[in-house]
Parts: C-alpha cells; structure tokens; sequence
C-alpha cells in the first residue's frame, strides 16, 4: 500500500517530480503518484557516457534506462525529461571513487551520488519546476515527527532495505524528499508494475557500481590514478615482505583471494598504506576491530550532535551495507568522533560508511552516519548489558 506523501493542498493541484532511473522501483513509484492525481514530472538523470553500457545487463542510468524510462512516462501519461549530469556526476562521483581508491579505501559511490548529485543537484531543480517533492525508488520511509520535521526509518522489507545508502541526507532535504515503495515488497512493486502495464515490470536490478561498462572499476581508476595501480610489496604483520603486487587498487581490507601467496594458513588483507604501497596481510583475527574513527558525519537525530552526545550515545551502527547492525558507542573524542563497538567486526574499511540506528520507535530510525577514516583494535572488554535494549533493531533491518 502506498505511503501517504503528506503534503498539503490536493494531489491534483500538487507537482511532484520524480527520478525515473528506467527500472521498475521508479517507474512504479511514478506510476503510483499519477494513479493518485498528482501532477506528476518524469526526470531522468543522464550520468555518464552511455554508450558502452546500453545494452550491459545491470546497468542504470544508461542509453537503456533512458528510453526505457521515457515509454514509461509515455504509457501513464506524464511529461518526461532527460537531463545531462554527466559533467556533475563526473566530478562529485567518479573522480571522488577514484581518489578514495588510490587512498587505500572502499568507496560506496551510490552514497555520493544519493548525496551529491541527486538529492543535491535534482532537488534544487524539483524545486525550480514548483514541485512541492522528489520521490525516489528508494526502500526507505520518511516519518513525521511531532515537531512537523521529517525522520528517516528502514524499509519494511529489510531484503530490501537501503538506508545504508542514504544516511547522509540532510534534514532539510528529507523535508522535501518522499519514499512511496517504504512499506513494500520488491514482489510487490512488480505485481504493481504489470498492474500498470509497464514493460518494466520484470526488468533486472541494476548494479551497484553503475558507470562501470566492463564491470572491472580498475580499468577506470587506472585511467584517473595510474599511480593507485603502481606495483608494491605485500608484508605480514611484522613488515616482512612476502610478495608482491600489482596495485593496492586490486585489494581490499579481509579480502582472502587472489592474494597470489602460498603459505600454510589462510592470509587476509587488513590493511592498505598507498604511502608505501604496501598491502598488509594477517590471520582472520587481525581483522577484528571495535574503534572506528569518522569523518564527514551527518546527523539527522534528535537535537544537534555536539550537545546530545555527553559521555557517549548507545545506539546501533552498520559498517557495510550486506552486514548487520551490531550496537555500539558514539563518542565525541579529540574534536571528531569515533565509534566503539560493543561486539567488534571483521574487515571494517577506510571510505566505507558507518551509519547510526535508534530501534526505540520500533521501525528502526536512521540517526545518520559518517564515513570511516580508521579502525583499531582496542581489545577493551565489551561493557555489559550494552545493547541489550536495541536487540529489535537487529531482526528490523537484518
């Protein structure tokens, strides 16, 4: 069932844009609107040079995608626009990945093209048109608070659930931002596009790293960053050389693979150092880290951050979008902030976000989040009881 978008005035005196991708979640999402009266305007983003990936099984915001998303707007009759970001997406994504790459890091470029491009650049043009919303695809749901301000809560469908991706949307943004597909299924979304009629209706999903054509994002930062693919020496934990590699670009923290040693245990990667060029590799326990340090946060809970905080906030956190929340502390600590978490994780990497959850509502709530600078291993005890209360949280967005 859809959501109620919440907005004053009647839908037929109401515009709403919405980013139309070309796949299902978004035609639906336009499809529903239109259904419901609102003055709907279709808008498709075009990213990058599409050419290579028209046709890529996989894809979004390609050639495909366009035209795909141009008959959906044609067959429920809203006006359908295409507008060229792709110098934009180039500079607030692409080249952002690149850089994190070369760095040592795991970029998500999804967050920085929710962030940077769409509910930055896309939002200010809704606005230009006089819509009074953007609605996106998205599973995630958008809540009113009692002070009228807007919260962000998982999805229903924790399969589905993409919060991960959106912990840095501001609070003046989720004012003007709307998720229709918050309380369904994706075999709910289906069964509304061929209700609907729409030729997308069982469309594959696209990918994660959409502007990469060949699938192989080496090819892109090899291009960008020749120096992230320069060769170097692989070494234990004391320094000891032990191979060699090709590019640290080719690795990343608790991977097991590929690593190209033969040794009589098990090696994983757990840590990066593109100073050196080194890639560092130790057994599965030197993967488990309980203090992360965080840059960039953007906190989107009650009050502002610096005078909630106190001695520590408990709460849950998520450190890569496949893994579940585990809780966890939040501290103020030498001007920034930094994460304890109760449990410890494996394979916690530099670039990827953090991202904050509060279960006390029941639907879990999005608190915000931050991207990891660094992780260590503390091996201080886990308090405890801590997190005892927050144990819905972890069957809610599982």
């Amino acid at each position: 069932m859809l959501n109620s978008l919440d907005l004053e005035g009647r839908p037929e005196d109401t515009r709403v844009v919405v980013a139309m991708s070309g796949g299902v979640d978004s035609s639906v999402t336009a499809a529903l609107l239109k259904a419901e009266g609102y003055d709907v305007v279709g808008i498709t983003l075009q990213l990058y040079d599409h050419g290579a990936a028209t046709h890529r099984k996989g894809a979004c915001c390609a050639g495909r995608d366009i035209h795909d998303a141009r008959n959906v707007a044609e067959r429920i009759g809203i006006p359908h626009y295409v507008l060229d970001y792709e110098s934009r997406f180039k500079e607030s994504v692409i080249d952002n990945f690149a850089d994190s790459y070369a760095l040592g890091e795991t970029p998500v470029p999804c967050i920085e093209c929710n962030r940077s491009v769409k509910f930055r650049d896309l939002l200010a043009t809704a606005r230009e048109l006089g819509a009074q919303a953007l609605a996106t695809g998205h599973y995630v749901a958008s809540r009113r608070l009692a002070d009228g301000s807007r919260s962000l809560v998982c999805a229903a469908d924790a399969d589905r659930d993409q919060s991960y991706f959106l912990f840095a949307t501001t609070r003046e943004q989720l004012d003007f931002l709307r998720f229709p597909l918050g309380d369904m299924t994706k075999p709910e979304t289906r069964e509304l596009a061929r209700r609907f009629d729409l030729e997308v209706a069982d469309k594959q999903d696209s990918q994660d790293i959409c502007f990469v054509p060949s699938g192989r994002y080496t090819d892109i930062i090899s291009r960008l960053k020749p120096n992230a693919v320069a060769p170097g020496d692989i070494v234990d934990l004391d320094g000891h050389v032990i191979g060699q590699h090709q590019g640290i670009v080719h690795f990343t923290i608790g991977q097991r693979k590929g690593l190209g040693i033969a040794t009589g245990s098990p090696l994983y990667v757990v840590k990066l150092d593109a100073a050196t060029r080194r890639v560092v590799v130790g057994p599965r326990e030197a993967l488990r880290m309980d203090r992360i340090a965080l840059r960039d946060i953007n906190w989107i809970g009650d009050g502002a951050l610096e005078r909630v905080i106190g001695d520590g906030i408990e709460l849950y956190v998520r450190v890569r979008s496949t893994r579940a929340p585990q809780p966890a502390w939040l501290r103020a600590v030498d001007g920034g902030y930094e994460v304890e978490l109760v449990a410890g994780e494996e394979g916690v990497s530099p670039g990827q976000a953090c991202v904050f959850y509060d279960a006390a509502a029941g639907q879990a709530r999005v608190l915000g989040g931050g991207f990891i600078r660094s992780a260590t291993a503390s091996r201080v005890a886990a308090k405890p009881g801590v997190g005892d209360s927050l144990v819905p949280l972890v069957e809610a967005v599982r």
